[in-house]
């Protein structure tokens, strides 16, 4: 009866410890997504939050720490070893608590983030210059997100009559990226001229833009990514605790085994 049990819990410990791993995997990817991509409002983020940049960095961290996790517990299930699945069981408790503190500070955060998102983008039109080939990726990255999210500036299309090109320029060109027009669908970057100006001088409102800003839609971006990251921790939770049961069962069997084999005297 006990070696049947030690062997079932065994390999349950083994089956979840490999899911555990590819899930790590997972996490490291996502990490590694938010500081390599150079294309998405993503790359705005990363680029000029802190915060951003850190979680990035944690995932990192907790995704590699999470992949050791699952081969020392492969180790430690398949060759039972209880020092193994001692500090398997203490490792995955404290990348519990970390994850639960972590998710934590997410959701009181968040509205923080949502005003130090504001700023950053407010800046960023602000400053935006087509031929500045330092900030040429975080610009190339808003004009992405207005082309697809088909918006303009971060609450409305007016934010951009603050930057100080189009100012002086008399605002006789617009945002290429927030033209609603068929002549401009091959221009994704860069300021477009106004076919037709009034005494030289135009508004936005003269603009063939999209007026609506967006802060919408870059929420709801946000909400559906954010969901497949949280959905993603909440699964490895599930399976982090499961393990840590498992690995306390099998230490428990292994002891049990080891005391049956003794020799009575």
């Amino acid at each position: 009866m006990g070696s049947g049990c030690l062997k079932v819990t065994k390999y349950f410990l083994f089956l979840f410890n490999l899911l555990f791993f590819i899930l790590g995997a997972v996490i490291l990817g996502f990490g590694i997504w938010i500081l390599a991509d150079k294309t998405s409002f993503i790359s705005v983020l990363q680029t000029s939050s802190p915060s951003v940049r850190t979680g990035a960095y944690i995932l990192v961290g907790v995704g590699s720490l999470t992949m050791l996790m699952g081969f020392l517990g492969c180790l430690g299930a398949v060759n039972e070893i209880r020092c193994l699945l001692g500090l398997y069981f203490t490792c995955l408790m404290v990348i519990l608590i970390t994850q639960v503190a972590a998710g934590l500070v997410i959701y009181f955060q968040q509205e923080k983030l949502k005003e130090e998102l504001s700023h950053i983008v407010e800046k960023l039109i602000e400053d935006y210059d087509p031929v500045n080939g330092e900030d040429k990726n975080l610009q190339d990255a808003w004009d992405y997100v207005q082309k697809q999210l088909t918006c303009c500036g971060w609450n409305r299309a007016e934010e951009w009559e603050k930057n100080y090109i189009l100012i002086n320029r008399s605002m006789t060109e617009y945002p290429c990226s927030c033209s609603n027009s068929s002549k401009d669908a091959e221009e994704n970057t860069g300021f477009c001229r106004l076919d037709v100006v009034v005494n030289g001088t135009a508004t936005y409102a003269d603009w063939p833009v999209h007026k609506q800003g967006c802060v919408d839609g870059v929420q709801d971006w946000l909400k559906d990514n954010l969901g497949i990251i949280l959905g993603v921790c909440t699964g490895v939770a599930v399976v982090e605790l499961l393990g840590m049961i498992l690995s306390i069962s099998l230490c428990k069997n292994i002891h049990s085994e080891d005391y049956t084999k003794v020799p009575k005297s």
